[in-house]
C-alpha cells in the first residue's frame, strides 16, 4: 500500500529538482528525503526520478505518478481547508508570507501587538521572495505587492506603498546633480531584482537614467538602502524605510516614482476560519493605520 507521506516527499523533489530544497520545504534532513523517495520507488517497483546534472527529472512512470499525486494532493488540501474552515476557535498557528522588507518593518510590529488581543494565536511570519502557494498550504495568508488573479483566492487591496529616488549626500557631492535630459551620465544605480520593488519602479529608473551604470544588484530592499547610504548610487526605495535614514536625500525628479499596491491574499476556503480571519483583520487595520508613513502625500 502506498504511503501518502512518501508521495509528499516525491512531489517535493519532483517540483524542486533537488533533495536539499525539498528537505528545507519539508523541514527534514536531506537523507530522510532520499530514504522516503527510495521507499516509494521500492513499493512501486519502478524508478520515478532520474538524477541529471541539472537535477532530478521525472521518468515516464514518474510523470504519471506525479499527475495522480497532484490530483490526490489537491483533493486532500481542499478537504482539509473545508474542515479546518469550520474551526471557530481563536487559537492555533497562522502562517503569513511576504517580502523581507514588509516582514521586518511593517508586519513584525503589527503582529507582535496582536498577541495581547489574541494570546492563543501563534503567527508564523515567513519572509520569502517566492509567492508561497496558498492553495498548497505553504501559507494561509500572503501580503503581496502584486495583484493575484487566481480564482480560488480572495484578494483585497489594503494600502499603497510609496517610493522615492534617493542617494547619499557624499555620493551627490562626488557625482553632481542629475542631468535627467542627458540620461544621468556619470551616475551609478543600486538596482533591485525583487523584494519590495517591482518592474514599475525598475522601468521608471531605467527610463530616467539611461546613461547611468548599475553598480550593484540585490534582491534585498534592506541591502539596497544600506548600499545607497554608503554611496553606492541612486536607488528607488520605499519611502517608509528610506525617509528615516539621515544618510539619504530624496531627490526631486521630473515625474514621481510609481507606487505599488499592498494586497492581502487568502484562500477562499479559509475565510470562515476564526483565527485566520482575526489575523487578516489585524493586518488590515495595522497597514491602514500606517498609511501616512507607507505612502506620504507630500512630494
Amino acid at each position: 500500500m502506498l504511503d501518502w507521506d512518501d508521495l509528499r516527499f516525491f512531489l517535493s523533489v519532483a517540483r524542486h529538482g533537488n533533495l536539499m530544497t525539498a528537505a528545507k520545504e519539508l523541514r527534514v534532513a536531506q537523507s530522510t528525503v532520499g530514504r522516503r523517495l527510495a521507499s516509494l520507488e521500492a513499493s512501486l517497483g519502478v524508478r520515478l526520478l532520474d538524477r541529471t546534472p541539472g537535477g532530478y527529472v521525472a521518468t515516464l512512470a514518474g510523470k504519471q505518478v506525479l499527475l495522480e499525486a497532484e490530483r490526490f494532493e489537491t483533493g486532500s488540501l481542499a478537504l482539509e481547508r473545508e474542515v479546518g474552515g469550520r474551526d471557530a476557535r481563536l487559537s492555533g498557528t497562522v502562517r503569513v508570507t511576504c517580502a523581507e522588507g514588509v516582514a521586518s518593518h511593517i508586519l513584525s510590529p503589527c503582529l507582535a501587538a496582536m498577541h495581547g488581543k489574541h494570546p492563543d494565536i501563534m503567527v508564523e511570519l515567513i519572509p520569502d521572495l517566492r509567492e508561497l502557494s496558498l492553495s498548497m498550504r505553504e501559507a494561509e495568508i500572503s501580503v503581496r505587492l502584486k495583484q493575484s488573479n487566481q480564482h480560488d483566492l480572495v484578494v483585497r487591496r489594503i494600502g499603497v506603498l510609496g517610493f522615492g529616488l534617493y542617494a547619499s549626500p557624499g555620493y551627490l557631492e562626488m557625482h553632481g546633480d542629475l542631468d535627467v535630459d542627458a540620461g544621468c551620465p556619470g551616475h551609478h544605480i543600486v538596482a533591485q531584482l525583487d523584494d519590495l520593488q517591482d518592474s514599475d519602479q525598475t522601468g521608471w529608473l531605467a527610463t530616467l537614467a539611461t546613461r547611468a551604470r548599475i553598480s550593484l544588484q540585490t534582491s534585498s530592499h534592506e541591502a539596497a538602502v544600506v548600499a545607497a547610504v554608503h554611496g553606492g548610487g541612486l536607488a528607488c526605495l520605499a519611502r517608509f524605510r528610506a525617509d528615516r535614514e539621515d544618510g539619504l536625500v530624496r531627490l526631486v525628479t521630473p515625474s514621481p516614482v510609481p507606487d505599488t499596491g499592498i494586497w492581502l491574499v487568502a484562500h477562499k476556503d479559509n475565510m470562515s476560519n476564526a483565527r485566520i480571519r482575526a489575523v487578516l483583520t489585524h493586518i488590515t487595520g495595522g497597514i491602514r493605520a500606517l498609511s501616512p508613513q507607507l505612502n506620504p502625500r507630500e512630494l
